[in-house]
């Protein structure tokens, strides 16, 4: 049987009518979004203990942390460890990348007495919070995110991956955060999120603020190996990462042999030259120039000259850093306390969102 050929006129009112959809659904968003006091801004932000972080975590996360927590009164940073279960962990390995993770973000310049640093786990409002949340989620509006399908691909998947973005949302929406620092790929995940306190609001009454996003300015670093992927823990060679603890030498070693292209000089070209252009994107992150004054002023330089350059810039920049974070790795008993006492202040906070939340939905 042939198929019946679908007139035009009904595909532009599909088209339409889903752009009518989505331009209401973010007109809602508007709507609930406040103007928020500056004295009134309380950041939050989360980051995964997969051990020590590379210069692409540095450089496009961490970094912005410290420039967040001198720009605000009120920041609250989470070691994400439930987030890190979704996948198979081994224990003891888990344990040591969490203290390898509170010491490097130490060592970066999060100051105790200016952020709240604590871990996540250790809070247990974020899993009650999720469980309530998942109850007000459909498995329709779950199935629009991404993360199942780019991960499922792992043998036995858990409802963990395919739910996270819930308990995503609980950590954000527990302590009435208003500014979210997160990258472009977590874009769908803060629709969710603003989704979630838009829907509970409406149901049972007004106890979270809709978050805003907070975008950080710093190109996206590439893998020094294969610069058309962003640098990774998995990427399929460790010379495609430099990683904070690093060795001077190594740092030489990785970037000398980056992948670049057989053209001599510099120039910023992200879709001709997409290696020497990662190499420029490290350079002004690390200087605060921009890439295009990094280009005139080491216009003379060959590449090869360049990369040394960059090693130098880069070195100066990791060293301080490194030597903190073996320091700090020393003293376990230290890096526990600041855990601690971040628990403290998190837990009173996330209580008394969790004592609103419980008594809007029901429970005594």
């Amino acid at each position: 049987m042939a198929l019946r050929k679908v007139p035009s006129v009904l595909i532009k009112r599909s088209l339409f009518c889903r752009e009518n959809v989505w331009s209401r659904r973010m007109t809602t968003k508007r709507r609930h979004r406040e103007v928020i006091p500056e004295d009134e801004v309380r950041v939050f932000s989360g980051i995964q203990p997969t051990g020590i972080p590379h210069l692409g975590n540095y450089l496009g996360v961490i970094k912005l942390w410290v420039k967040l927590q001198e720009q605000y009164q009120d920041v609250m940073y989470s070691v994400v460890d439930l987030h890190a279960i979704t996948v198979r962990q081994d224990p003891k390995e888990l344990r040591e990348n969490i203290y390898k993770m509170v010491a490097c973000l130490l060592a970066c310049g999060i100051d105790p007495e200016k952020s709240v640093l604590f871990l996540q786990s250790q809070v247990r409002q974020h899993a009650e919070l999720c469980w309530i949340l998942s109850c007000i989620t459909t498995n329709a509006r779950l199935g629009l995110l991404p993360q199942w399908k780019e991960k499922s691909n792992t043998k036995s998947p858990s409802v963990g991956l395919y739910t996270y973005p819930i308990l995503q949302a609980a950590d954000i929406l527990l302590y009435k955060s208003t500014h979210i620092p997160i990258g472009e790929d977590q874009r769908q995940h803060l629709d969710l999120c603003e989704d979630l306190a838009i829907s509970f609001n409406n149901k049972f009454g007004k106890v979270f603020r809709v978050p805003q996003v907070l975008f950080s300015n710093t190109a996206r670093i590439k893998s020094l190996r294969f610069p058309e992927n962003k640098m990774s823990k998995s990427d399929q060679s460790s010379k495609g990462r430099i990683d904070l603890t690093d060795s001077n030498d190594d740092i030489v070693s990785k970037i000398k042999s980056a992948v670049t292209d057989f053209t001599s000089h510099i120039s910023h070209d992200k879709e001709n030259r997409p290696g020497v252009t990662n190499l420029i994107d490290i350079h002004a992150a690390c200087t605060g120039e921009t890439p295009q004054d990094i280009c005139e002023t080491y216009s003379s330089l060959t590449t090869a000259e360049y990369k040394m350059l960059l090693a130098d810039i880069v070195i100066s920049e990791i060293q301080p850093i490194r030597e903190r974070i073996l320091w700090l790795l020393s003293d376990k008993p230290h890096l526990q306390n600041v855990l601690y006492q971040g628990q403290e202040v998190a837990s009173v906070i996330a209580e008394d969102t969790l004592k609103d939340v419980k008594k809007l939905i029901g429970f005594i």
